[in-house]
């Protein structure tokens, strides 16, 4: 009878105890042997980990800083954008508008300043949309169709990835044309409209994507239609309901609108001036493009009553365009609960709309209206407030304030229309939607965007690719037991290395000895990427020199400049400057070529893999009949890329 073992199986060469080196100086220059070798570890940068929508940040930065090579006949610019646009299909449009969690992530941080993501974003974008750059060509059709419902940045981008993997789509959307807040909720001196157009269309150029547009579904269209016509249903409606202020009157005061109606008729072309004294109230971005906005249009003198803002606001006119020759500036008041460090609106939006000449009071609420005999407002009372432990605003007594005003505008949050589709409505009039964007007790309804819970753009394509992906799974019955910790488009050793024709050998399930020469695998690599997000702490940062971030510059006119100034106002980088900015890229969990372990390697255990079998992250590799455990070439990895194990 076999006796049990009970001590565990492992595969250490030796255990503890064995023997104890002497020193340091024995452990390198005398040891023939250890059971802690370098092991190469892929892990996910914090700029990817950070980014909603899961691109492959690091994977564009390093194909323009000429690391990663394109196919041959391809150029850089080109391979660059298929990169960035595999997750996101709008490089231009994100590039100027997207907060960028991605730089707040960046390990660069602990250097100096963050890498601008943003900024080469754009230039990828903008160089793509002068070159004329194409999607690759989709693969064949399934036969399966699916009805996206809303043509905004959620629903194209689902189309998008949805005719990727070989389904067609038919997108209805409420507006006369697709774009969705891209188009009715930012200003065109942030999101040009040729620049956004050109997205568009390249998605559509895809084909077998139907665009059916000035139709509302729940009145034009049922849902029981959709479900008949169609095999699955993608819910990306957006939040197009602006909540009004908690103050008494706020519904029927004719003057007081919501920043989404606000922006809404601006960028339809009808709200050509606004009025004498707005104010704002919020402290997102939204309410900065509200005020940014009211300073650019102004107002006039003697206004009539069928042009006052609120009457174009509502739908019930649309301004000259006439009446923009003879405006003056307005005065424009931004109202926020919080401090300027803890608005949501991003930093340099504010410090822009200051520049313009708004006036910002922060750390106020507002507490009721002030209305004339006609029922319209004339001011807005205001208190200085405190934020309880369950951020809610509390009035300060004997702080209260009034602020003279034409033209109130809420911009404190979104919620959805869903008139039409109560059946779907949760109670917050939003769709609700389980880990995998499905609509819980609908099969073959999906969801995503900021119907699910209003939130960044960034954050819709992101959850739009991963509807894309459970309606795929749908379709072929597959059911995912959950989703990955984190939602990024993770590098992947074999798909490189496929992609340039050096896959390992098969392995033929034999036993073999000596596997670090075996061409059957990818020796002693690691992918971790969907479960680790390597920290600055792993990397070596000694050796990043200071290099100054290569900024965009923005063309902010000033307060007696900005009356009628709607040209764009960020200026993209040049080509030179793009390839410099990627160059600070660290690489966070990815070797990057510096050679460190090879130079420093007492005993030359660590060598570079000849150029015909090396691609990105598979630069360098291991002899272990000369490796000692010493530790050096992990200590001195730029890029946190090297763990001491086989064996531990």
């Amino acid at each position: 009878m076999t006796e049990e073992i009970s001590t565990p199986l492992n595969y250490r060469r030796y255990q503890d105890g064995d023997h104890t080196w002497s020193d340091f100086k024995e452990d390198i220059f005398v040891g023939d042997a250890s059971d802690k070798c370098p092991t190469y570890v892929h892990r996910t940068p914090p700029c990817q980990g950070s980014c909603p929508s899961g691109e492959d940040i690091r994977g564009y930065l390093q194909i323009m800083r000429g690391m990663e090579r394109p196919p041959e006949g391809m150029a850089w610019q080109e391979y660059a954008f298929f990169r960035a646009t595999d997750a996101n299909p709008f490089p231009s449009m994100m590039g100027r508008v997207c907060p960028a969690p991605c730089e707040d992530g960046c390990n660069r941080n602990d250097v100096e300043d963050f890498v601008g993501i943003n900024a080469v974003e754009q230039f990828i974008g903008d160089t793509a949309y002068q070159n004329g750059y194409r999607f690759a060509e989709p693969p064949t059709l399934t036969g399966k169709r699916i009805a996206v419902v809303g043509g905004g940045p959620a629903g194209l981008s689902a189309a998008y990835q949805l005719r990727r993997k070989g389904h067609a789509s038919t997108i209805f959307e409420i507006q006369d044309q697709l774009g969705g807040m891209f188009r009715y909720g930012i200003p065109g001196y942030r999101t040009p409209r040729d620049v956004l157009d050109a997205e568009i269309e390249r998605i559509l150029a895809l084909g077998d994507i139907e665009v059916r547009t000035g139709v509302r579904v729940g009145r034009d269209v049922s849902i029981a239609t959709l479900e008949r016509d169609f095999d699955a249903v993608l819910w990306a409606i957006g939040a197009q309901q602006g909540h009004g202020l908690p103050v008494p009157g706020w519904s029927d005061t004719p003057n007081c609108v919501s920043g989404v109606r606000f922006l809404e008729a601006f960028n339809g072309g009808r709200l050509q001036v606004t009025a004498s004294k707005v104010i704002c109230v919020g402290g997102g971005d939204t309410s900065v493009d509200v005020v940014s906005v009211a300073r650019r249009l102004g107002k006039i003198k003697n206004i009539r009553e069928k042009d006052r803002a609120e009457r174009v606001i509502g739908g019930y006119a649309a301004h000259d365009s006439a009446m923009a020759a003879v405006r003056e500036g307005a005065e424009v008041t931004l109202t926020a609960l919080f401090d300027r460090e803890a608005m949501t609106a991003t930093e340099t939006e504010v410090d822009d709309a200051l520049t313009e000449g708004v006036r910002v009071l922060n750390g106020v609420m507002p507490i009721g209206l002030i209305r004339n005999g006609d029922g319209r407002a004339v001011g807005l009372q205001l208190a200085r407030c405190i934020i309880d432990e369950k951020g809610i605003p509390i009035p300060q007594e004997g702080t209260e304030f009034e602020v003279e005003a034409d033209l109130i505008v809420s911009a404190i949050g979104q919620g959805g229309d869903l008139t039409g589709l109560e059946e779907l409505a949760n109670d917050k009039h939003l769709i609700e939607a389980d880990a995998f964007y499905r609509v819980p007790g609908r099969d073959g309804h999906f969801v995503a965007g900021d119907i699910v819970r209003p939130h960044l753009l960034t954050t819709a394509i992101g959850q739009a690719a991963v509807a894309a992906q459970s309606i795929d799974e749908f379709f072929a019955n597959e059911i995912r037991s959950r989703r990955p910790r984190v939602d990024v488009h993770h590098f992947n050793l074999l798909n490189k290395l496929n992609e340039h024709q050096l896959a390992p050998t098969p392995y033929d399930h034999t036993q073999s000895w000596g596997t670090d020469s075996g061409q059957f695998a990818v020796h002693n690599y690691e992918d971790r990427a969907a479960q680790e997000i390597i920290p600055s702490q792993r990397l070596f940062l000694g050796h990043f020199d200071y290099e100054s971030r290569n900024q965009r510059q923005d063309r902010i006119p000033t307060g007696d400049e900005v009356l009628g100034d709607f040209d764009e106002r960020r200026l993209n980088l040049s080509e030179q400057q793009a390839v410099a900015e990627a160059k600070r890229c660290m690489s966070c969990g990815m070797c990057f070529e510096c050679d460190n372990c090879v130079i420093f390697c007492p005993q030359d255990a660590v060598f570079r893999v000849k150029k015909d079998r090396s691609t990105t992250g598979r630069y360098v590799d291991t002899d272990y009949d000369r490796c000692i455990g010493c530790h050096i070439c992990a200590d001195v990895c730029p890029t946190g890329y090297i763990d001491m194990g086989l064996g531990k």
